[in-house]
This record gives C-alpha cells, structure tokens and sequence, in this order.
C-alpha cells in the first residue's frame, strides 16, 4: 500500500491538537496553589459583585459600607482584620486588632463582634490592653427594631470632639444605640465576673470572683436596685 505522507501530517497534527486541548482542559480545571501571597487588602465579592468580606491592612481599611456604598468611619483608623458584609452588601460583623508599645508601655485589642441586621454588634468578644490594665470577656446586647441611622450620626462629625461626645452620650442615655444585657469575662482589675443587665442597661445581678487585695479569691453574689445600689450580698 502506498504511504501517503499527506495524510499522515494531518493525523499528526490532529493528534497533537487533541492533547494540546487536554492539557489545556485539565489545566483549567486544577486549583491554583499559591505558596505565598503577600498584599494589603482583598475583597471576596460575589457574581453581581456585591462586597461579602474584606480583608485588608490598616490602611486600607474600609470604611462603614452600607447597602454597597462606602462612607467614612471616624472611628476606624488603628486596626487591621477582616470584615464581613450581608447578602445586601451591608457590614455585618468583623474581627479586628492592633497593639504596639506607647511611650514603652504596651496598648493592644482584639475584636470579634457579629451584627444585628442593619444594626450595631448583639456578641462581641474583646480583649484590650492599655496603662497596665487588662480586661477581656464576652459582651451581649439589645438593639433597637429600626435601622442605625448612620447619616444622624455622620452629622455629628462636624462638632468639635468634646461637642462630638456629649452628644453621643445623650443618644446612647436615651437608648438610641441599644444596651448592653450581660458580660462575662475579666474586669479592668482583674477580677473575674458575670454581670446581667435589664431592659435599660443597668446591672442588675453581679457574681464576682476577686484576684487581689483581701478579695482575692473570694467569690460573691451581688444584687442591685435601679440605681445600681448593692441591696444583698451572698458570699464573702
């Protein structure tokens, strides 16, 4: 039989064609490892690119993000972490932290924290660091039903700080944020503690294990009135 050479080249090339396509295929289809991936920020959005989680470095920290649009956040300057964002792109929760040494005296936090829908933090987890003083521990809260009003806060950017603060906390008395219902965890001095809280933020039923002083190591109970006066103690 006659060798036809013509042919042969187009069995040839077809051939390497078929596997080139393999290759590319298979290729395509493996994961990508990467060692070692050094940046300052990454976004994990979804399809329609709305923002999911925010990874980043402190300066190139996000600001507040809010149905996908981002506005200052005054209040954010000293941290690095991750953030995480709704379906609707709105902040949802984060973990953030930071620490470094002051004038040779350590200042450091960390801050684990998930929202309520179009609200403040209900559960954070803190720890911080500053004048020799330590404290760490568990926070619950309520919020109000409505939405945060960011824009009457960002309004009160423009006062000067000590105008700036009393201002928020004439808001925060009037319950504008929310309250804070229960803490467990490790006070400014040392102590250990549950403290619970009613409807308006107040303590009402502490138990407290001392670390030092004629305290340490005694444990107690303590109820409270509505102006946070011990009206009965059990334990030392």
């Amino acid at each position: 039989m006659r060798f036809d050479a013509t042919r042969a080249l187009i069995v040839y090339a077809g051939g390497l064609t078929l596997a080139a396509g393999w290759m590319l295929v298979t290729g395509a289809a493996a994961p990508t490892r990467v060692d070692t991936l050094d940046v300052r920020r990454i976004n994990v959005r979804e399809a329609d690119g709305t923002i999911r989680m925010v990874i980043a470095a402190r300066d190139r920290f996000p600001g507040l993000i809010v149905r996908r649009h981002e506005q200052p956040h005054p209040g954010r300057t000293d941290a690095a972490g991750m953030l995480f964002y709704n379906d609707e792109g709105t902040e949802n929760g984060g973990l953030i932290f930071g620490g470094q040494a002051v004038a040779g005296k350590p200042t450091a936090f960390g801050h684990l924290s998930f929202d309520q829908y179009q609200q403040d933090q209900v559960v954070a987890l803190d720890q911080s660091e500053a004048d020799g003083r330590r404290s760490a521990g568990l926070r619950i809260s309520d919020r109000p039903d409505a939405a945060l009003d960011v824009a009457a806060i960002r309004r009160l950017d423009a006062l000067p700080p000590a105008e700036r603060e009393a201002a928020i906390g004439r808001m925060t008395a009037s319950g504008a944020f929310g309250q804070s219902r229960a803490f467990f965890g490790k006070d400014r001095d040392g102590d250990a503690l549950l403290d619970l809280h009613d409807g308006l933020g107040r303590t009402r039923l502490r138990l407290r294990v001392g670390k030092t002083g004629e305290g340490a190591g005694a444990a107690r109970i303590e109820f409270l009135d509505a102006a946070g006066a011990v009206t009965r103690t059990i334990g030392a």
